[in-house]
């Protein structure tokens, strides 16, 4: 059943940081609002705004085509902020954003929520450190997806640092609880998950942060492809090495599923 939606209304940044005051303070606090009043706090039309440029950057780096993708973020500890269904992200505009409760039910926006709006809310739910979800389709890191699998570890080591190892969610029907559940064994270990047949998704503590690592995973994966066409063997990292950067994550509160036991060798083929 679709639930009738509030208008947002629109307000230039400057002119709503002019108005700041006692009742825009209270705006502020999306966690103590009204649903209206998040939906029009300066927070909300930050992270609007941050969103639309995010769209933009993954359409015009072609991690999405047609209608697809979404993005969400939450806003204080009740509310989140999605992109619409059927709207391609180079277009979208501050009044498309959708503002939801943690059970999917629009609270305001001009159009429909996504679809896949389902699996951003388990990940917020299974992993309070989630603030910003991406999900797309790039070509290289959708081909891995294709087959099920993850390429390897133990390469680069900047994907090391921000990544490491990637985690495959089995197959379900896009859009559906089933769907959505498919990611609960990694969320809390892996910020990038590939979704069989489908494509992947990437958590971190802002949108643009999740999009850097779309942007990490989609050029790990094709520089990995490439280097196959060498015809020379790959020269892993040293397993020492990868320690090391394993205790600056520790210590950097950063996700990977090697941590807390001994990682796995260097250059070892990732298990689905």
């Amino acid at each position: 059943m679709v639930t009738e939606q509030m208008p947002v209304p629109r307000m230039e940044p400057a002119r709503a940081a002019a108005q700041a005051g006692p009742e825009a303070a209270r705006a502020s606090q999306p966690e103590e609002s009204t649903p209206l009043e998040a939906a029009n706090s300066l927070e909300a039309e930050a992270l609007r705004e941050e969103i639309i440029l995010v769209g933009r950057k993954l359409w015009e780096r072609q991690y999405v085509d047609g209608n697809g993708g979404n993005i969400s973020v939450r806003l204080g500890a009740r509310f989140l902020l999605c992109t619409p269904t059927m709207m391609s992200k180079r277009d979208m505009e501050p009044a498309d954003i959708c503002l939801s409760d943690l059970e999917g039910k629009i609270l305001a926006g001009d159009r429909l929520r996504t679809s896949e709006l389902l699996l951003h809310l388990e990940i917020y739910k299974a992993n309070p450190r989630a603030r910003a979800i991406v999900h797309c389709h790039p070509p290289h890191a959708t081909a891995f997806a294709m087959t099920g699998s993850a390429p390897p570890i133990g390469l680069i080591s900047e994907y090391e640092t921000s990544i490491g190892p990637a985690a495959v969610a089995r197959y379900e029907t896009p859009g559906t609880q089933a769907f959505a559940e498919t990611v609960l064994p990694f969320v809390e270990d892996h910020n990038t998950i590939l979704l069989a047949n489908h494509g992947i998704v990437c958590w971190a503590d802002t949108v643009n942060h999740a999009e850097w690592l779309v942007e990490t995973f989609e050029t790990y994966c094709k520089t990995y492809l490439i280097a196959q066409q060498i015809g020379k063997p790959l020269a892993y990292i040293p397993e020492g090495k990868i320690q090391e950067i394993l205790a600056l994550k520790r210590r950097a509160g950063l996700p990977d599923a090697r941590i807390g036991r001994q990682s796995e060798p260097a250059g070892r083929e990732q298990e689905a």
